[in-house]
């Protein structure tokens, strides 16, 4: 009996305390049902193993756990095979732990097929066993097969997939070599005979008699090539060729090369070594029809050749004008396949781009796109958009691994076309089942790169992956939840769509000791959206991986930081590993000393600030800063009395050393009346600033009058409006809230966290707020702030407005009265 533990759901708002999901596998001997089990999945057939992975996830404040035993009625049963095959990497691969509570489900065997009605009286008692073994048979030999079928859709061939275009003319047949190309078999006997020869005269053969041999012999069975390859008679003759490297003829050296192909000889055979010099002399000699071809042939080989490709891009630099279309999509699949980009080439490339755009196949373009995503070769945006322009028109024709390549590039140049965008949410929908896992995880990393949210599509990736996520690499699990975190999308199965990517994330947990960038992807993905995997992020805590982030070709500190501050804010339960101080410390000076160079002087930021200041009184009402530096955004820090008094607390006013100017201004009904109506005719321009400057000092003795419509905010039962307030998280393990004040000692009062937000902060020509800065958002009112968005959709226009309409605008959003009804 096989028991299958299941992964409870959840309501919505919910987020899971514990989710276990626990595979035993148990022998019984003398059973013939085990026995059918071992033969129809022996990867699962363990015996005497009882094997369990717990999956716990952190229960954040504000989230309670509930149980529906109802939710339960979903079937499952297509991710419990894929489950079940990898089972044996899972067990090795998945954090147990002890002492957390499981919610356990058993299941008795069930088939996913339906059965037709027996229509006939019931079978006698010797037929029963028989019609029970036909129809497990049966379910076995359809479920083989449909796993079979799903197995092969899935499979991705890096090296064959991308020469598809190659198929569309037949000009290519002369530059390209063609695996599938129809051969006569060579009878072993003969290929006997030919190695017998060549250990007889020892190397005494001609160069086309050599040229010969190698070509009859490619053409042996391929289940006889590894075996061939490794016989003394074939060394022979390789050194035979070394040996007469220069004697060949260039289409006898490029028969050759082919064989090697053919017979898939090693890339760091000393054979190809020679061949490699060889063509490298001979490159000026040859057309570029064989260059094409040679440098198609150390493809197929996956052999690095950058000097052959160097000498043969700087003669395809001096014969551009001689190149046919077929030859220029080649070359830029070479280009592409070499991941190098010549500099020399590019505007080149772009102009034989538009040259010949409306005359490429589809899959032409889909070619060039890759071609030119993996050599990172850079490419404007006119060509780009021209390019859009086109597959928008045609994404229907278009196959799915072509379309998936335009969207690559579409990416990597960041353009924002929005026809090509609104097709995809046509065409790729109905698409999602058919396409393999990767095409999949490329065009949701597409639309989170772009911003652009699709719900359509989202959904439909989000109800097809549970039953695919066992062929997601470590990678592919870590975008799709960095995508749907990004975008702050939970789609209608989030609990069964998160639980098997989380599943997933435990049995690549080896990927990510080589990858360590994927792993801290796919945690900040689900912290996003509030989803904290205990173990997972104890694992990327700890110094062991901390260490080998350091060793990461990308900058991961940053990512760390977020990580563990968002741990320690949202989860204060939390037990596990921590980031030292000293990182900590390292970290929040790297992520200020940007703020200060990039993001403080932002035009917007500092108009906001400058005027505030003025409206307020002065530097030390306002404090431009990163509040939660792990967030890397800035904050306007405001804190305002219960009353609507300012209070002043920034102490680190640069110019607190100085005379301070009286710049502040008291916003009275009659100064309000003429910022919004204008200034009124019985008072001059030097009268209503002595007026304000007459309200500031009293103001500044405590005489002023009071604003209305202010918010009180409480953060843990404790007031908080300090001059010397410390904003800043701890560096410990949990974040504190400040301890309280006694009421003679502050006032009640409100802080106040401004946001002074730009488009990146959003989708794509929406409103909806990127999952960063929906993180962000939340734990600053966690602390106890109110947040107070300046939208780039009203803030940014104003900018070009007076100065009277931006204090009016700010005065507005500051002093809201729904602030003050919330406080209540």
């Amino acid at each position: 009996m096989a028991t299958v533990l299941i992964c409870r759901r959840f309501p919505r708002l919910s987020r899971v305390t514990t989710l276990s999901t626990t595979a035993k596998c148990k022998a019984e001997s003398g059973s013939s049902k085990s026995k059918q089990k071992k033969e129809e999945n022996p990867e699962t057939a363990n015996t005497g193993t009882e094997c369990a992975a717990t999956i716990q996830l952190l229960n954040p404040l504000d989230y309670s756990v509930s149980y529906n035993p109802s939710a339960y009625a979903r079937s499952r049963a297509a991710s419990q095979q894929h489950a079940a095959r990898n089972s044996g990497q899972a067990l090795s691969d998945t954090f147990s732990s002890p002492g957390t509570t499981q919610v356990r489900h058993t299941f008795g065997t069930a088939f996913s097929q339906a059965l037709p009605p027996v229509r006939n009286a019931l079978p006698k008692p010797e037929s029963k066993l028989l019609l029970k073994q036909t129809i497990s048979a049966h379910l076995s030999a359809t479920q083989t097969k449909e796993e079979a079928e799903k197995e092969k859709s899935e499979m991705h061939d890096s090296k064959e997939d991308p020469r598809m275009f190659q198929k569309g003319r037949p000009e290519y047949r002369s530059f390209s070599y063609n695996k599938f190309e129809a051969v006569e078999t060579l009878p072993l006997e003969e290929g006997d005979s030919i190695l017998h020869s060549v250990a007889v005269c020892n190397g005494s053969q001609s160069p086309g008699t050599i040229t010969d041999y190698f070509h009859k012999l490619s053409r042996l069975p391929v289940e006889q090539h590894a075996a061939l390859v490794s016989k003394p008679g074939f060394n022979t003759l390789c050194c035979c060729a070394i040996k007469n490297i220069r004697l060949f003829s260039t289409s006898d050296l490029i028969d050759i090369l082919k064989a090697c192909v053919r017979l898939v000889v090693p890339p760091t055979h000393p054979l190809l070594n020679a061949c490699e010099n060889e063509f490298c002399r001979r490159v000026w000699d040859m057309n570029l029809d064989q260059l094409l071809l040679v440098a198609d042939c150390w493809r197929c080989l996956e052999r690095s050749v950058p000097s052959y490709l160097s000498i043969l891009f700087s003669y395809a630099n001096m014969h551009w004008k001689d190149l046919t279309l077929p030859q220029f999509v080649q070359l830029v699949y070479i280009i592409g396949e070499g991941r190098r980009s010549p500099a020399d080439l590019t505007q080149k490339v772009e102009s034989m781009i538009l040259k010949y755009l409306d005359s490429f196949t589809l899959e032409e373009l889909g070619a060039i796109c890759l071609g030119l995503f993996k050599s990172l070769s850079g490419i404007s945006d006119h060509v780009m958009r021209k390019i859009a322009d086109r597959v928008s028109l045609q994404m229907e024709d278009m196959s799915t691994y072509a379309l998936v390549n335009v969207l690559k590039i579409l990416r990597y140049t960041r353009m924002d076309h929005l026809p090509i965008l609104k097709e995809l949410g046509k065409v790729i929908p109905p698409r999602i089942p058919t396409i393999n896992i990767q095409g999949i995880m490329h065009i949701t990393l597409t639309c989170s790169s772009l911003h652009y949210f699709d719900e359509g599509v989202m959904a439909a990736v989000a109800m097809s992956l549970p039953s695919k996520v066992t062929y997601c690499r470590s990678k592919d699990a870590a975008k799709f939840l960095w995508s749907f975190g990004c975008l702050d999308y939970e789609p209608p199965n989030e609990e069964e769509f998160y639980s098997s990517l989380i599943e997933q994330m435990h049995r690549k947990l080896h990927e990510f000791r080589k990858f360590p960038e994927h792993l801290l992807t796919g945690l900040l993905g689900l912290a996003f959206v509030k989803r904290y995997p205990e173990e997972l992020i104890d694992y990327a805590l700890r110094d062991e991986f901390v260490q080998k982030t350091r060793g990461s070709k990308y900058e991961l500190r940053k990512d760390l930081f977020t990580l563990s501050k968002s741990v320690e804010i949202e989860c204060p339960s939390y037990q596990g590993n921590c980031l030292p101080p000293q990182l900590y410390q390292e970290i929040t000076k790297m992520v200020l000393d940007f703020a200060e160079q990039e993001i403080y002087v932002r035009p917007e930021i500092v108009e906001a600030t400058s005027l505030l200041e003025s409206m307020l009184g002065g530097p030390k009402y306002v404090k431009n800063h990163m509040i939660l530096p792990h967030t890397r955004s800035s904050d306007l820090e405001v804190h305002l009395a219960m009353d609507g008094r300012p209070i002043p607390f920034n102490s680190k006013d640069p110019t607190a050393d100085k005379k301070l100017k009286d710049i502040g201004v008291s916003l009275t009904d009659d100064l309000m009346t003429q910022l919004l109506k204008g200034r009124t005719t019985s008072q001059s321009p030097v009268e209503v600033e002595n007026e304000a400057r007459t309200a500031n000092q009293e103001r500044e003795e405590g005489t002023g009058t009071p604003h209305a419509g202010n918010h009180a905010v409480f953060s843990g039962g404790a007031l908080i409006a300090d001059a010397t307030l410390q904003v800043e998280p701890k560096s410990g393990r949990y974040l504190e809230a400040p301890p309280p004040l006694a009421l003679n000692q502050q006032p009640q009062g409100v802080k106040l966290a401004i946001q002074v937000s730009n488009r990146n902060h959003y989708c794509y020509s929406s409103k909806r707020l990127l999952g960063l800065h929906c993180l962000k958002r939340r734990q600053l009112k966690q602390l106890g702030y109110v947040v107070v968005e300046l939208p780039f959709w009203e803030w940014f226009p104003l900018l070009k407005r007076t100065r009277l309409e931006k204090l009016s605008y700010l005065h507005y959003k500051i002093f809201d009265p729904a602030l003050l009804s919330r406080a209540g």
